[in-house]
């Protein structure tokens, strides 16, 4: 399926050979799960026999130089198809039965920009325990059970939390838990009309100590739910380097975290198979 849809970018260029497009996509993935440069991760294909494997190079054969992944990258972000990329290994993934929709996790996380001084495009978000963030923000939609990602939009870091509800909601959520961040009418609006539950934090109400404890305990049990997403996020910025953008402006944002969503669906999704298999 990602083969057809990288079937519109030619293999061949001018100046140096040609590459398999999904050849490339899977370097683009290695080099999300090991945090690796362009030219850290042409010397890893060059030298390293799994990464070989994986990519479908064979031991005698040249591999991409740093230039390859850079054409690759820009065809991809002209061509809009990180999100086509993206749906197409969801769907993979739910033939497999990997995804069981018994809830819905939603949250946001700032993302610092590749350069405060060149990247135009990003914009300041202040942070109520944090320095001001120069850069953007994912909003991520996940499986409650499996932890997978189903829904992911990266917009300037000034957009608010819960502006991107609706595009990252995925049909029938179930049960949808967030922070205090997606209360309101307009957000549990969104979530009743696509069939979910609303399970948010709220942090204001009106009846004296009684409910008062009501309301602490229906936080503190959206919240023991709410914070799996957090172990998302953790992956993304601890291991796949994600703390920081590698690229400028919006559109290659939106590529470098669908790339991330991917990576992490795809590793977390052999776990989850052999935990099954077991």
């Amino acid at each position: 399926a990602l083969d057809r849809l990288l079937v519109c970018i030619s293999a061949s260029a001018k100046g140096e050979p040609g590459w398999p497009p999904l050849a490339l996509f899977r370097a683009l993935l290695l080099a999300t799960w090991h945090d690796l440069s362009d030219v850290r991760l042409a010397e890893a294909l060059d030298d390293r026999a799994s990464f070989r494997r994986f990519c479908g190079f064979a031991a005698h054969e040249p591999t991409p130089e740093r230039t390859a992944f850079v054409r690759f990258r820009a065809e991809l972000v002209r061509r809009g198809l990180d999100r086509s990329l993206f749906d197409a290994v969801t769907h993979q993934l739910e033939a497999k039965g990997v995804m069981v929709r018994t809830g819905t996790l939603v949250d946001a996380t700032l993302i610092a920009s590749a350069s405060i001084r060149h990247d135009g495009e990003a914009r300041w978000a202040g942070h109520r325990r944090r320095k001001p963030t120069h850069g953007y923000k994912a909003h991520v939609a996940t499986d409650e059970a499996a932890g997978l990602v189903r829904g992911v939009e990266v917009t300037t870091a000034n957009v608010h939390d819960a502006a991107e509800l609706e595009a990252v909601l995925p049909p029938e959520p179930g049960d949808v838990y967030g922070d205090s961040a997606f209360a309101g009418r307009s957000t549990e609006a969104v979530i009743r009309a696509r069939g979910g539950t609303p399970q948010v934090v709220h942090t204001g109400t009106w009846g004296g100590p009684e409910a008062l404890v009501r309301l602490q305990a229906h936080n503190a049990a959206v919240r023991r739910v709410r914070c799996r997403i957090e172990k998302v996020f953790g992956t993304w910025k601890r291991s796949y380097g994600l703390h920081r953008m590698r690229w400028l402006g919006l559109a290659k944002a939106g590529l470098q975290v669908r790339l991330a969503a991917m990576a992490y669906n795809l590793r977390r999704s052999v776990t989850l198979l052999h935990a099954a298999a077991a």
